[in-house]
């Protein structure tokens, strides 16, 4: 599917939103635009699986995404989010991709890579990509920003997370589902059997694939929630790969194998609106069932 056809189809959508938007009235379209986009929603969630070894229990995961940089988020709001981040600890961080909205308008490379180097997890930083990573002909960019500020960039690949006690769990990354080449086979590849996987995928609808694999939790982005959500009908816009599962906790595949999460991101796109989808950073408290309670 082409970027081209891809933003076609998204602004076409979004004339009927914005219709709705203006049917809120001033006050609702002054809280669309300049309030809840500038708020952040902090969730915390703690994920148990058997599989996860003992040693990882009460290992705590940053996910953050779609920050979208350049049309409505800003420099400044990334900076106050890496100290929150900070601030919270994290033992790993995975961002699930579009970093920036357009990177053939983006001037502040060194800037950012400085920013980002700020981030502190001693267990890892890891990225995928996300379409509009690859867009504009940012592949390169976006690859150089990332590993020059210490993300592991996982293209269809996977890394080990090994603890001093030799337990390990593995996190595998896959590429964009619209303007990348995403591989799951190659991306789970090098894992063992038997090991607590987690898959980093820009795109959540890529979960009906990866119920395949013996891969327990699946991190998305991609949706913004929706970015504008109508009480009692939900989400009027969702882009192509995140139009089965938008925000939150799903399960997946044969006997719901697969947890999913989807995070709502940070930033817009297209349309500088949100309503009712409140930006989001996400903490996961790993709990092992072998511990316990």
């Amino acid at each position: 599917m082409s970027e081209q056809i891809t933003r076609r189809t998204f602004i076409k959508r979004a004339a009927g939103t914005l219709l709705t938007v203006g049917g809120l009235g001033t006050g609702g379209y002054f809280y669309a635009r300049e309030v809840e986009p500038s708020t952040l929603d902090i969730t915390r969630h703690t994920i148990k699986n058997a599989a996860l070894p003992s040693g990882f229990d009460g290992v705590r995961i940053i996910q953050f995404s779609d920050t979208h940089l350049g049309f409505q988020y800003t420099m400044e709001q990334l900076k106050q989010l890496i100290i929150k981040i900070n601030k919270l600890k994290p033992d790993l961080i995975v961002f699930t991709g579009d970093l920036l909205d357009d990177p053939r308008h983006f001037t502040e490379q060194n800037k950012l890579i400085s920013m980002l180097s700020n981030l502190d997890a001693p267990l890892g930083k890891y990225a995928v990509y996300g379409n509009h990573d690859h867009g504009g002909y940012g592949s390169d960019l976006y690859k150089q920003v990332m590993e020059q500020s210490g993300f592991t960039l996982l293209l269809n690949m996977s890394s080990n997370i090994k603890l001093l006690d030799g337990s390990s769990i593995w996190i595998a990354g896959i590429d964009d589902a619209i303007l990348g080449k995403p591989d799951l086979n190659a991306s789970m590849a090098k894992i063992p059997a038997n090991s607590y996987t987690i898959l980093l995928s820009h795109a959540p609808d890529k979960a009906e694939e990866a119920a395949q694999f013996p891969i327990q939790m699946q991190m998305s982005g991609h949706s913004h929630g929706g970015q504008i959500q109508i009480p009692f009908y939900g989400p009027l816009v969702t882009p192509p790969f995140a139009e089965k599962y938008v925000e939150g906790f799903y399960t997946v595949g044969p006997n719901d194998g697969l947890t999913l999460y989807v995070n709502r991101g940070l930033g817009t796109t297209r349309l500088p609106f949100r309503f009712l989808s409140q930006p989001e950073l996400a903490i996961f408290t790993l709990k092992s069932e072998k511990t316990s309670s």
